[in-house]
């Protein structure tokens, strides 16, 4: 073997490893963070976790990728430990598959369907469908699919290239004797494991391990105690995305590295033993590339299997490595909702998302509860709401920082056009919330000051802002809803609510001058009124931003002040409509 032979395999190995990343980002891109949302809620009993993980991971192709998720959802709190065990077992079996993949080219056989199975013949075909796709297409989901045709090219064409290059390594005296060292049961183990914790995937180690064996001078007894080492290899992704996280998702991290543990020293005791005993013959035979598939897929399923009804020996065991303090830190509930904003989901911008919308739902819900709060401040006067709302506009201020900040991180990563409309809703959305909770703190000012002063509206004036502030309280729970839902006809609907809200603002302030001019209301009391009223007034007009945050979206070109403008006209009879129907919902008595 030369010096241009080792900078073929080098070139060959630097392929299959680009062509799983980008297979990996392809399969992750077009499921759009829902596989992960299905591990989130579908994992009730260590069996469907199991499950759930074992395909899971077989679709994405990764278990370290599944790991590292499920350790983010145990530190958000997503996720329990006792959910995240079964997970993890299975996980270990989904990533199986791509060693049966790559086994493909070790179908034999002179018919045409056997020639087209084999990889040398559908990766050609697969690469020019993929890049043309990826030329001509500008449908995000079909470029995806290309993303994963090219991807799974190029991984078999580096996986053809590297065998290539080690085909005359069966001749090479020093390359066998390296090998036979490897058939020590120890040696080949840190073998496996260190190669793996290197380049951070079982599954592409054990790609490589297939390449040596189409050389023909890999036998099962140095094969077995490698893909032993992988198994054991690929926890240091998990160990290391847990630094800095929280006591839970360390532990996720350590149940991961247990499970490998025990599984890969409880096979090598039994086996070994029995083999010393027994002396399989097979141990001195050559293994091929399928062979690999198989004994990576066998061990790990029966492992799974033998493990799975003791999955909470894993869970005590990590609490007993990572004990809990006796005054364990105690999260609030809004401490705890911006967990979910965790950096490991970066990957799957997807998922990322999701929890980015959960949390600025949640930043909503606070705002509207601020709002209500200072609304009943006003009929009502409580210390302890009034200490409420200033606690809520701190934890909102909170929220938009936190939220700001992630966001951004997610517009850097690859994102559909779908998930980039929503990234830019959300962004404004957030400054809309914040503001409203802004506003709610103006009128717990001014219900301070009624208070303070012992103030009081007349009847007419408490009658007319209870008909104001119910249609402030369902423009915000309109908004909230289309921003949840994401609903262009919903958010239709706002426009119309605001306009009517406006016209309530302007008659209030008219009927409080005639108030004034016949001595039933004072001037310090139309200051008042005049702060509340225009604080919900701007309520509604951010409420109108989130609305038009989404129609933006939907739309492109689309303008915000050019649509104001055409929804207003005589002509648009679906408009005029709406407004009508919320005028005879809202009257001032």
């Amino acid at each position: 073997m030369d010096l241009f032979n080792v900078l073929e395999m080098i070139g060959g190995l630097a392929l299959f490893l680009y062509g799983m990343n980008v297979l990996g980002e392809g399969l992750s891109r077009m499921s759009g963070g829902k596989l992960e949302k299905i591990l989130e809620k579908l994992t009730s009993t260590p069996i469907m976790g199991a499950l759930l993980g074992a395909g899971v991971t077989a679709i994405i192709q990764s278990s370290s990728a599944t790991t590292v998720m499920v350790v983010g959802f145990v530190n958000s709190g997503i996720m329990k430990l006792k959910q995240a065990v079964g997970i993890i077992l299975g996980a270990n079996v989904g990533t199986t598959i791509t060693a049966w993949i790559l086994s493909l080219n070790d179908l034999e056989g002179g018919s045409f369907v056997m020639r087209l199975l084999k990889p040398s013949s559908f990766t050609p075909i697969m690469a020019i469908v993929g890049v043309g796709i990826l030329m001509m297409s500008k449908k995000d989901k079909m470029k995806d699919l290309a993303t994963i045709l090219v991807g799974f090219a190029v991984l078999m064409i580096g996986m053809d290239i590297m065998s290539g290059a080690v085909s005359g390594l069966k001749d090479v005296p020093e390359f066998t004797k390296i090998l036979t060292m490897f058939s020590n049961p120890i040696l080949g183990l840190l073998a496996g494991l260190i190669l793996t914790a290197i380049i951070q995937s079982s599954s592409a180690s054990v790609g490589i391990l297939q390449a040596l064996c189409t050389t023909g001078a890999v036998g099962y007894a140095t094969a077995i105690p490698v893909i032993m080492g992988q198994n054991i290899g690929t926890c240091v992704t998990a160990l290391l995305s847990s630094i800095g996280a929280s006591k839970d998702a360390r532990r996720a991290a350590l149940i991961h590295l247990y499970y490998c543990i025990t599984k890969t020293s409880t096979f090598m005791i039994v086996f070994y033993t029995l083999h010393a005993i027994i002396d399989f013959p097979f141990m001195a035979g050559t293994i091929s590339s399928a062979g690999v598939a198989v004994v990576h897929s066998l061990f790990n399923i029966v492992a799974c299997i033998i493990f799975l009804p003791f999955s909470q020996m894993f869970v005590k065991l990590v609490y007993l490595t990572i004990p809990e303090k006796e005054d364990p830190v105690v999260l609030t509930a809004e401490e705890q909702e911006l967990r979910s904003l965790d950096a490991r989901f970066l990957d799957t911008p997807g998922l990322a998302l999701s929890h980015a919308k959960k949390v600025v739902l949640s930043m909503a819900a606070m705002a509207k509860k601020s709002i209500n709060y200072s609304v009943e401040l006003l009929k009502d006067y409580s210390e302890e709401k009034a200490a409420e709302v200033v606690r809520l506009e701190t934890e909102v201020d909170k929220f938009e920082d936190e939220l700001g900040t992630y966001l951004m991180k997610i517009s850097s990563r690859d994102l559909s056009e779908k998930e980039s409309q929503t990234l830019s809703m959300l962004l404004h959305c957030i400054g809309d919330f914040e503001r409203i909770s802004d506003h709610a703190l103006n009128l717990k000012e001014a219900a301070d000051e009624i208070h303070d002063k012992e103030l009081k509206f007349s009847d007419k004036a408490s009658e007319e802002l209870n008909v104001f502030t119910a249609a402030i309280q369902d423009i915000l729970t309109l908004s909230i809803e289309v921003l949840d839902k994401e609903d262009a006809h919903l958010a239709l609907l706002v426009e119309p609510l605001e306009e009517v809200i406006d016209q309530l603002n302007a008659d209030i302030k008219k009927r409080h001058v005639k108030r004034l001019r016949k001595g039933k209301c004072t001037i310090e009391m139309g200051f008042v009124l005049t702060d509340i009223t225009t604080n919900l007034e701007r309520v509604s007009d951010h409420c109108s931003n989130v609305a038009v945050s989404l129609l933006q979206g939907e739309e492109e070109g689309f303008e915000a002040h050019e649509y104001k403008d055409a929804l207003k006209t005589e002509d648009n009879v679906d408009f005029q409509g709406r407004v009508l129907a919320y005028r005879n919902k809202y009257v001032l008595p």
